[in-house]
C-alpha cells in the first residue's frame, strides 16, 4: 500500500541561517515530518502561496496539517490587537485559511496544531484569547517547551484516539475563546483552556493546542494518517 501524502504548512521568515547562508526561507521544525513518517505517512511541505491555488493543491493530497507558528491577525476575528500579540503574518494567514477551506470543502482529513487549531477556529467564525499568562513555557521561559495535562471530552473523536488523561508538549500564549460554528471542544487543560476542537460528522477534522511533533505519542498523527488511507 502506498503511504498517504500529508501536506504540512510552513513558516515564511525574512532571515534564516545555515552554513554560510543568511537568507529568506520557508522552514519547518523537523519534528513534523518525523511524526508523519513514524505514523506511516509521507510529508510534503506547503510554503505560503496564492490562496486561489489551495483547492487544486489539496485535491492532490491525502491529508493536510496546518502547523504551529505566529499569532493569527486579530483583525481576522474582528478584535483589536493586544500589545502582547505578535506581528501579523498575512501570507500565512491567507494561505492557511485557504488550505483549511479547501480541506473542509473537499472532505480531506485536516489536523491543526497550535496556531493551526486557532486558525481553524477563526476560519469557522470563532475568536481567540490573545494572551494567557503562564502558558508560554516553564515559568514563562521563551523558546522552551513545557508539559501539562489534557483531559478528553467523552464521546468525541479525540477521546476515541486518546481515551485517558495525558501529558502533552506545549508552548503557546493564545487559545480558543468563542468556538467557531460547526466545531466542538474535545479536550481541556486543568484550568479549562480548550485544548482540542473537532468537527463532528463523517469528515476527519481536529485541532490540538499542543505540539505533538515535540513528543513521541503518535496517536493523533496516526489517526490522521489512517483517515487519509481510508479516504
Amino acid at each position: 500500500m502506498n503511504r498517504p501524502l500529508i501536506g504540512i504548512s510552513t513558516y515564511l521568515v525574512a532571515s534564516a541561517r545555515w552554513g554560510v547562508w543568511d537568507l529568506p526561507a520557508t522552514l519547518l521544525p523537523a519534528g513534523y515530518a518525523r511524526l508523519v513518517r513514524e505514523a506511516g505517512g509521507v510529508a510534503v511541505l506547503l510554503p505560503p502561496d496564492a490562496p486561489e491555488l489551495a483547492a487544486s493543491l489539496v485535491a492532490r493530497l491525502d491529508a493536510v496539517v496546518v502547523a504551529g507558528g505566529p499569532d493569527v491577525d486579530p483583525g481576522r476575528y474582528g478584535a483589536g490587537r493586544d500589545p502582547r500579540t505578535g506581528p501579523a503574518a498575512p501570507e500565512r494567514d491567507g494561505w492557511e485559511t485557504a488550505l483549511i477551506a479547501a480541506a473542509l470543502d473537499s472532505g480531506t482529513p485536516l489536523l491543526g496544531i497550535c496556531r493551526g487549531m486557532q486558525l481553524l477556529n477563526v476560519a469557522s467564525g470563532g475568536t481567540l484569547t490573545q494572551h494567557l499568562d503562564g502558558h508560554t513555557g516553564p515559568d514563562g521561559a521563551t523558546g522552551v517547551f513545557g508539559t501539562h495535562r489534557v483531559t478528553p471530552v467523552p464521546g468525541t473523536r479525540y477521546a476515541s484516539m486518546v481515551p485517558g488523561v495525558c501529558d502533552v508538549p506545549t508552548y503557546h500564549h493564545q487559545a480558543v475563546d468563542r468556538i467557531g460554528a460547526g466545531l466542538v471542544a474535545s479536550a481541556h487543560a486543568d484550568d479549562g483552556t480548550v485544548e482540542a476542537v473537532e468537527r463532528p460528522g463523517p469528515g476527519w477534522v481536529l485541532g490540538v493546542q499542543w505540539h505533538p511533533e515535540m513528543g513521541d505519542d503518535v496517536r493523533v498523527m496516526g489517526a490522521l494518517v489512517a483517515a487519509a488511507q481510508a479516504g
